[in-house]
């Protein structure tokens, strides 16, 4: 889970939007205090049920407990490069039309980083699409633990349960075809964002999010547009719990309220809570503002806790297979399966 990402100077009214915005913006680095209301501030969207196929927790937690196996997935290493591949042919078996779109981005200190934002697409004939995304990099640091802060993170949640997630709804959907198009995006290079140890950290976030920016600005095919996202960013920790996160309220409200609506007349109202989080800075920001997606980011935060913030390993080494919870996995699973089928 990262803050933002690189923006090229063809934005410069993001830009400055972005540099405005950036007092009342909170990022998944260091998430401050909400001035966003209590609750939700529009209606849950009331849509029948439909049957969905069965989703397996156990099958999406062995897709993250794959992931890890390659080691961090950080850019220009070989678990990435490998992990890479098996994305790609995962998707492959499961029946999607797949895309790698290779490029190259700079990193906040001036790395050149390899990356692969890697596409699934389901139904790609339909013009009505539905975009499903997570980020597959991990964190180059663990910038929040105590010890071996310059090591990077198995990020088992943060990347690996997102993924885990969609692999296992693209088996589903290889086996029983929605209604409507669908795409599964895996983006790179979302956490290599400056780490917390450097001084006079600015706060335009610009060195976050690389990959969905590069895609936002050459999309992997011309003129791709979908109807809206749900980005999926640590949805595997044991306890978790998806408080309407700030900036999908503001960029996309409808969308939440359909996810959220759902989830709850699903009876997961104990897991998808009303309350409003502090606006944060991840791929959904660029894939709504950018790209013109709208997106909701299904996203663990707490609001209760002291501190408040992201589940309790974020950005640690005890972000590993160790965090993860099947069930959690499953739910998350089967909600944005109803909303698919719903369509």
């Amino acid at each position: 889970m990262a803050r933002a990402g690189h923006l090229i100077d063809r934005h410069p009214r993001l830009l400055t939007w972005l540099a405005s915005l950036a007092l009342l913006l909170s990022s998944c680095g260091d998430a401050g205090p909400s001035n966003a209301p209590k609750s939700a501030r529009s209606r849950p969207v009331e849509n029948a049920l439909v049957k969905t196929p069965v989703f397996s927790g156990d099958s999406a937690f062995a897709h993250v407990a794959k992931q890890v196996s390659f080691g961090p997935r950080v850019p220009n290493s070989a678990g990435h490069k490998a992990c890479a591949a098996w994305l790609a042919n995962q998707l492959d078996a499961y029946g999607a039309n797949v895309t790698v779109q290779t490029g190259r981005v700079t990193a906040y200190d001036g790395t050149v980083l390899d990356i692969q934002n890697i596409f699934g697409a389901f139904r790609p004939e339909i013009r009505r699409r539905i975009l499903l995304y997570a980020h597959w990099d991990t964190r180059p640091y663990a910038d929040r633990d105590t010890v071996r802060i310059k090591d990077p993170i198995d990020g088992a949640n943060d990347g690996g349960s997102g993924v885990g997630v969609l692999l296992e709804l693209a088996r589903i959907f290889g086996d029983s075809l929605p209604n409507v198009g669908v795409d599964i995006a895996f983006f790179d290079a979302e956490d290599y964002g400056e780490p917390e140890w450097l001084p006079n950290r600015d706060q335009d976030y610009t060195d976050w999010c690389l990959g969905s920016q590069y895609w936002a600005r050459k999309p992997h095919l011309p003129g791709y547009r979908a109807r809206y996202g749900i980005l999926l960013d640590m949805v595997g920790a044991k306890g978790a719990v998806f408080n309407r996160e700030g900036t999908s309220m503001e960029t996309a409200p409808s969308v939440v309220d359909k996810v959220w609506g759902t989830a709850q007349r699903m009876g997961h109202g104990d897991m998808f809570l009303n309350r409003v989080t502090p606006q944060t800075v991840d791929d959904n920001l660029f894939v709504s503002q950018l790209a013109g997606i709208p997106s909701a980011n299904i996203v663990h935060y707490h609001m209760d806790s002291r501190p408040m913030g992201y589940f309790q390993f974020h950005h640690t080494h005890g972000d590993n297979l160790d965090a993860i919870d099947p069930s959690v996995l499953e739910t998350v699973g089967n909600v944005v399966a109803q909303v698919v089928y719903a369509e």
